[in-house]
């Protein structure tokens, strides 16, 4: 099954409004609430606990759909859609990944403004690369970068590993995204000298 995240500033405001069952996990001999799954459709649920009555693993192989429902603080800030294709769509200022005072108000990278200052991303699947190699199943990738540039990993980057957590493509491209909103959200703040 596909993996669907949903980015809100604040999950609630869509699920106050749409019917849906919060998902399950396993936790030791229990079940407990899942942080983010939802399932919008019909799937067998607890009455007591008004949550799925089997762990998201068991639901998605019997077919089940779970959607992610997250809230990203990132987005605050973003007045509507058209603001928000807007920061998307103006260049960043990539130099100030490399500044720490700026890099850590950011989504994911928070803490590693060395790692972006010694890489020095200048585009969305550099940044989306950079987000992947400070998962454990690419870290071995850093060195590499480092000394031959984003092209020398560009085939291993998106191969999936069995031994440790990775980043898929799909969600480090998102999660740059993100960024580069954020980033621009930060320069437009302090162009119109707003807090």
């Amino acid at each position: 099954m596909p993996d669907i995240d949903v980015d809100f500033i604040n999950r609630d405001d869509i699920l106050d409004i749409i019917k849906h069952i919060p998902a399950s996990m396993q936790d030791k001999d229990t079940l407990k609430k899942h942080n983010t799954g939802v399932y919008c459709t019909d799937i067998p649920f607890n009455p007591l606990t008004n949550t799925a009555s089997i762990d998201y693993k068991t639901a998605d192989q019997r077919g089940y759909f779970k959607i992610d429902f997250l809230n990203v603080g990132a987005y605050h800030g973003v007045k509507n859609e058209e603001h928000l294709k807007e920061l998307l769509d103006t260049e960043p200022l990539w130099d100030l990944l490399c500044e720490k005072d700026i890099c850590d108000q950011l989504f994911h990278i928070n803490g590693y403004h060395q790692l972006l200052a010694d890489l020095k991303p200048t585009s969305i699947i550099e940044l989306a690369m950079v987000l992947a190699m400070i998962r454990p199943g690419k870290k071995h990738l850093v060195p590499v970068c480092k000394e031959q540039g984003f092209q020398s990993i560009n085939n291993e980057i998106w191969t999936k590993t069995e031994d440790a957590y990775f980043f898929k493509k799909a969600h480090a491209i998102s999660y740059a995204s993100v960024i580069v909103v954020q980033l621009n959200l930060i320069c437009e703040k302090i162009s119109y000298g707003y807090s």
